[in-house]
């Protein structure tokens, strides 16, 4: 089973299924419940580079994990875009080009993420460089850590700090 998700299939498929899930919730579910919004979540980095690491760090190999966000984050993009369009939702140029530069990078950081099951220097300083990319990606871009920030960041540093792979 975690083969046929773990594939490029899967994470393609996968990757269409929550970038419409996200664009749905962005246009229907804008509710707030405890200062958090499904589209507020789906719209900040910090579940996708939570999603991306588990990715990277579940892949079979190094070139299956770089395949696999790849894939990923291009379906989820895809996905997302054609939905704003069946649903006739705004959207902007600026915002495209951005997460397709990001689409466009993720395998060099998914390659980096299966770095970390090493052991070493350069596994923990990219470890750390997770962590302060994914803290100064919500401080710089989205006004400081909110509570799902705060939720998400303890998956992710069980994935990075806590969690045995085999390498």
């Amino acid at each position: 089973m975690k083969d046929r998700i773990f594939s490029p299939a899967g994470m393609l498929l996968s990757g269409c299924v929550m970038g419409a899930l996200a664009k749905l919730s962005d246009v229907y579910f804008r509710v707030s419940y405890f200062q958090m919004s499904l589209s507020e979540l789906t719209s900040q980095m910090s579940i996708w580079i939570v999603l991306g690491v588990a990715i990277s760090l579940f892949s079979g190999s190094r070139k299956l994990a770089m395949a696999n966000v790849f894939l990923f984050c291009a379906g989820m993009l895809a996905a997302y875009y054609v939905t704003a369009e069946l649903t006739h939702a705004v959207y902007g140029w600026t915002f495209i080009k951005g997460w397709a530069v990001f689409a466009c990078c993720s395998p060099v950081m998914a390659y980096l993420v299966t770095l970390t099951k090493g052991r070493g220097l350069l596994p923990l300083l990219i470890k750390l460089g997770v962590l302060a990319v994914y803290i100064g990606i919500d401080l710089l871009l989205f006004g400081g850590p909110q509570i799902y920030d705060l939720v998400l960041l303890i998956p992710l540093v069980y994935l990075l700090f806590v969690r045995k792979y085999d390498r």
